[in-house]
């Protein structure tokens, strides 16, 4: 499967902070959507929520739209044609015309689908197993999925590998592509230690990252979470402009959320309007100036 053409810089389009935040008055490229929110439940008749559809339709008027799904329980361990990703994703994805499908790289089942940030084990078994369902998952999206690298405290038990390592080997063998989360490698460099995002970057294939996700975070208890409630930490932007001096993703898209992180996120208001208008000001930069780079060795 062939890697969809760049289409520019974006933000996440997140039911959370719609109440107050201009979404769709931004001077943006694309809009990412979270596949979740949107879903219709899984013992009922709709894929989508009543009036989800219609809504999603309406936004794409205005710009492209790319799906995201979270929980789909992908990676567990349960029948593929059975997890949300095939029952409710694929058609989704279908439905707003997305041209690739953003997936997270992390363990759920129909009894663990609201635990975030729990990494798959980093081993060659697994590698095997992951890469054989999502070269199926892939199948049945028919568009290019792209598995996200997730921002985590505690290797899984019976690891044997680098991170970077594994997903390198998981798209080799797949077939499929990555969508590179540089706030989340950024976060596990200050929680794990020996995690050197240097070393990361340049061990996966960076012809396979179809779209980036920037985001900024808190300190929390000793550990820096992935809670998308501050301004792009500047080593983020340190890290996007060593990668677009290096490859040429399909997107760039910035993360806002509310609460649902934690209780200890801080709550993003009007206030912080500014705040993304500036990070979103940046991130065109590093796009436009990318691109003067691409046509010149093109």
């Amino acid at each position: 499967m062939d890697k969809p053409d760049p289409i520019g810089v974006g933000i996440q389009y997140n039911p959370e902070i719609l109440d107050w935040f201009p979404f769709e008055s931004l001077d943006v490229d694309l809009f990412e959507v979270l596949l979740d929110p949107f879903m219709g439940p899984l013992d009922g008749p709709s894929v989508f929520l009543p009036g989800a559809l219609e809504r999603l339709r309406e936004l794409r008027r205005k710009r492209p739209l790319l799906a995201h799904s979270n929980y789909g329980c992908d990676f567990g361990f349960g029948d593929l044609e059975r997890t949300p990703a095939v029952l409710r994703h694929v058609p989704m994805a279908r439905a707003i015309g997305s041209p690739w499908i953003a997936d997270h790289s992390f363990y759920g089942d129909e009894s663990w689908l609201d635990i975030w940030s729990s990494p798959v084990q980093f081993s060659p078994t697994e590698v095997r197993r992951i890469a054989d369902r999502a070269r199926r998952l892939q199948e049945h999206y028919g568009i290019p999925l792209a598995h996200e690298n997730a921002a985590y405290y505690l290797a899984t038990p019976g690891s044997t590998m680098r991170e970077a390592d594994f997903m390198a080997a998981l798209v080799e063998r797949s077939g499929t592509f990555l969508h590179l989360d540089l706030h989340n490698v950024y976060a596990n460099s200050l929680n794990l230690a020996g995690f050197d995002p240097m070393a990361y970057l340049e061990t996966i294939p960076l012809d396979r990252v179809i779209a980036v996700h920037l985001a900024g975070g808190s300190w929390h208890d000793g550990l820096y979470h992935d809670w998308h409630d501050n301004p792009v930490p500047e080593p983020v932007w340190e890290l996007l402009d060593w990668l677009l001096a290096r490859a040429r993703p399909g997107a760039v898209i910035l993360e806002y959320q509310g609460r649902c992180h934690h209780e200890s996120t801080r709550l993003l208001d009007t206030d912080d309007e500014s705040m993304i208008v500036r990070d979103l000001a940046r991130a065109k930069a590093a796009w436009a100036a990318a691109s003067v780079h691409w046509a010149g060795v093109s």
